[in-house]
C-alpha cells in the first residue's frame, strides 16, 4: 500500500532505568497507555466538533494509530509515527494526520499546565482525566517521560504530575458546557430548569429573568422545540455532567425534521460506490483533475 511514515511525536524515557536506550516491558506498558490515551482524546475532539455525528468516520482507527519503529541510538527515545496512505481520488482525509496532531498537541498542553501548576487548558475534555492519570504508572519518584511535540518546549510526565492528575479525577470540578435537549420543567419563581438531552438523566440548569421567555416557550413546545445551551457546569470526577451553573448563551430551535443518528455517514457512502467501480476507470481520470476541474467540466482555461 502506498504512503508514507509521519512522526507525530517523540517520547523520551529518563532514569537509570533506561540507560544504554533500554526500553523495559513495563516502558512498553507506557506506549500503549500513552496510545489510548490520546486516541480517546482525538475520537472526544472530533465528537465535540461533530455533535450530530454518532459514528466515527471510516479508517479513524488507522489515522490515530501510533507505531513504534525504532529506538534512537544514546538515549531511550521513542519516535511515535502514523503511516499516511497516499491520497487519491477516492481519498476523503487531509494529506496530514490532522486528528492525532490535534490530540497530541492537546495532551502536551495538559502536562505543560501540570508541570507549571496553571489550569488545564478549557478545551480540554474533562472527561478524559481518568486516562491521562493512568499514564506513567510505572514511573518510579526519579523517573520521567519528555514529551517533544514539534517545535514546542518539551512537557514532561514525572511521578508528581500524575499525582496531581489524579486529584483532579477524585474531586468534582469546574468546565464549560455546551448541551442541547428538551426542556420539560421549569421552575420561574426559582430560575431553574431541566433539560433532557437524551442521556440517562436530566440536568438542572439555571436561568435569568431575561431569559425566562426562552425557557417558557421551549417547555410550552417540548415536542418540537430544543434548547441550545452554553455556559460553565459542574462534573463529576468521572467527568459526568451534573449540573449548568451559569447560561451564557440560550438558543431556541423548533423543527418537525429529526435528524436520524443511525445513519451511515456520506464518506461511507461515497467510498462504498468508489469501490464498485473498475481501477482501469479510475486511470482513466486526468492526473491534474483537482487542479482544474472547471477545465474539464466547463471547458476554461487551465490554470
Amino acid at each position: 500500500m502506498a504512503g508514507k511514515w509521519k512522526e507525530v511525536v517523540r517520547l523520551t524515557f529518563k532514569g537509570e532505568r533506561f540507560r544504554d536506550h533500554a526500553l523495559d516491558l513495563q516502558a512498553l506498558s507506557e506506549l500503549s497507555q500513552f496510545q489510548k490515551m490520546v486516541a480517546e482524546t482525538a475520537k472526544t475532539l472530533w465528537r465535540a466538533a461533530n455533535p450530530d455525528r454518532e459514528r466515527l468516520p471510516s479508517h479513524f482507527e488507522e489515522r490515530v494509530r501510533l507505531c513504534l519503529r525504532r529506538i534512537e541510538d544514546g538515549s531511550a527515545t521513542a519516535p511515535l509515527e502514523v503511516f499516511i496512505e497516499e491520497k487519491d481520488q477516492t481519498a476523503f482525509w487531509e494529506p496530514e494526520p490532522v486528528e492525532i496532531n490535534e490530540a497530541v498537541k492537546l495532551a502536551h498542553e495538559v502536562y505543560e499546565a501540570i508541570g507549571a501548576d496553571a489550569q488545564l487548558p478549557e478545551r480540554f475534555p474533562r472527561a478524559l482525566l481518568p486516562e491521562y492519570a493512568r499514564w506513567g504508572q510505572s514511573l518510579d519518584g526519579d523517573e520521567a517521560v519528555e514529551m517533544q511535540v514539534s517545535e514546542k518546549k518539551p512537557a514532561y510526565l514525572t511521578l508528581a504530575n500524575r499525582q496531581k492528575l489524579e486529584k483532579f479525577v477524585e474531586t468534582p470540578h469546574e468546565d464549560r458546557v455546551e448541551i442541547r435537549g428538551e426542556v420539560f420543567e421549569a421552575d420561574v419563581k426559582k430560575g431553574r430548569f431541566q433539560l433532557w438531552s437524551g442521556e440517562d438523566t436530566a440536568v438542572t440548569a439555571v436561568f435569568t429573568p431575561e431569559q425566562e421567555d426562552q425557557v417558557t416557550t421551549a417547555l410550552k413546545e417540548h415536542k418540537t422545540a430544543r434548547m441550545f445551551v452554553k455556559g460553565s457546569g459542574e462534573y463529576s470526577p468521572q467527568g459526568k455532567l451534573l449540573r449548568v451553573m451559569q447560561v451564557d448563551e440560550l438558543r431556541l430551535s423548533t423543527s418537525e425534521t429529526h435528524y436520524d443518528k443511525s445513519a451511515r455517514p456520506i464518506e461511507d457512502l461515497l467510498e462504498e460506490l468508489a469501490r464498485e467501480i473498475p481501477q482501469e476507470e479510475w486511470d482513466k481520470l486526468p492526473s491534474d483533475l483537482n487542479d482544474n476541474l472547471d477545465h474539464y467540466l466547463y471547458g476554461v482555461p487551465k490554470q
